[in-house]
């Protein structure tokens, strides 16, 4: 078997993958609550955002960026993309086969608001892709608990975080004026449905004065590969010096540099690794 049968499952790395930065806040999470994991990150900003592309190409670019992931040894690969998680996770598990577990980020979020919200109202907001494609609220209503969702797209807060402007009173206007929206009057928790939003929740917080909810979806997702990580036996042996994580971005610019910097938390070293030669 070689190099793999050496290489115990466990200790393998845990793959990431999103549109572009935006995943590193769930990648962030995940390393908060799994300290010992190495994280191999892969943003395709070559093509972001996804939102806005087809499902045929959600799904192309997916397959080839596990095909890295798969070569780096991933035990698991992880969709930290809404809309990736929506047009290509059953495409990406057959794909993958038993080569490596596949998670997304939808799944987790359906279950806790089943669990937490049961016979009550949700909010929701993310990006146009996510709130037309309905996607929360059939995998929602399938559960059958009497979750009213309610889902607003909110297009200008990617971007508006994008370009560094969260905690000012610009983001505080826009996101004033989406909240205020009758679409999410009356509803006792607010799915933050966008890997992008965690960087505004505390100003989402402050907008409701604590009379709703906030989850923020990289926490709950975090959470869920742990328990999967523990209940799998693949969680990495906890001893040992901190594990070196690998970011790959298919195409390069200093902003991503920035914002990853912004997004993950610390200083990161991207490496420029174009799959679309």
């Amino acid at each position: 078997m070689g190099k793999a049968a050496s290489f115990p499952l466990a200790a393998r790395p845990i793959g990431v993958f999103d549109s572009g930065i935006g995943g590193l806040t769930v990648a962030r999470a995940v390393s908060r609550v799994l300290p010992q994991e190495r994280l191999i990150y892969f943003g395709d900003t070559a093509h972001l955002p996804y939102g806005d592309k087809s499902t045929a190409a959600i799904q192309a670019y997916s397959v080839k960026i596990c095909d890295l992931l798969l070569k780096q040894q991933c035990k698991v690969i992880l969709i930290a993309c809404n809309s990736a998680s929506a047009a290509a996770y059953e495409l990406v598990k057959e794909y993958v086969g038993s080569k490596a577990r596949v998670l997304n980020v939808i799944d987790p979020i359906v279950a806790h608001v089943g669990q937490a919200y049961a016979g009550r109202t949700v909010g929701l907001i993310g990006t146009k892709q996510t709130v037309n494609s309905n996607v929360y609220r059939k995998k929602i209503d399938e559960l059958d608990v009497g979750v009213e969702l309610r889902s607003l797209a909110t297009p200008l807060l990617a971007p508006m975080i994008e370009e560094g402007f969260f905690n000012n009173s610009i983001s505080g206007n826009i996101i004033d004026s989406y909240l205020s929206s009758p679409v999410l009057q009356g509803i006792e928790a607010l799915v933050l449905a966008c890997t992008h939003y965690p960087l505004i929740k505390q100003q989402i917080t402050d907008y409701y004065k604590g009379g709703v909810a906030v989850l923020d979806a990289s926490d709950v997702v975090a959470q869920h590969v742990q328990q999967y990580l523990l209940a799998q036996e693949l969680a990495a042996p906890a001893a040992g010096p901190a594990p070196a994580h690998h970011f790959y971005v298919s195409d390069f610019t200093r902003s991503f540099e920035e914002s990853t910097r912004i997004f993950f938390g610390q200083e990161v070293h991207l490496e420029h690794y174009p799959l679309w030669e």
